[in-house]
């Protein structure tokens, strides 16, 4: 946690919580393992634009500010950022790697592979 100095005084800012985090405490903490299986495939289309988040935030960069950098409108970039959004233009998510100093690595798993676990039963 970031302790800020105001007046004086360490104020301790709150961390974000990401909606897979979110997702997890109120639905599947204390679920049977089988609900847990459910939730892989929402969990990962949280992932990429929790992902994009995280990385903005620790440029210390607003919506505002990653969309200038690309070339579009802060809406986008919440809608990139959002869990329901499914639009993802290769180019769009090129040009937000490169204004993170990211890579973009796209990844194809056969559907007979297991999953890795994003989950914790408990």
């Amino acid at each position: 946690m970031a302790n800020e100095r105001m007046g004086g005084v360490a104020k301790q800012r709150k961390r974000s919580i990401t909606a897979s985090e979110i997702l997890f405490r109120r639905y599947y903490r204390g679920q049977p393992k089988e609900r847990l299986a459910e939730a892989q495939a929402t969990i990962s289309a949280l992932a990429l634009g929790d992902k994009i988040r995280v990385l903005r935030e620790r440029a210390g960069l607003t919506q505002a500010d990653l969309a200038k950098r690309i070339g579009t409108q802060p809406s986008q970039i919440s809608r990139i950022e959002d869990a329901d959004y499914n639009g993802h233009s290769m180019e769009t998510l090129r040009r937000i790697a490169a204004a993170l100093h990211a890579t973009l690595r796209i990844e194809l798993v056969p559907e007979g592979d297991k999953p890795r676990r994003l989950l914790k039963a408990g």
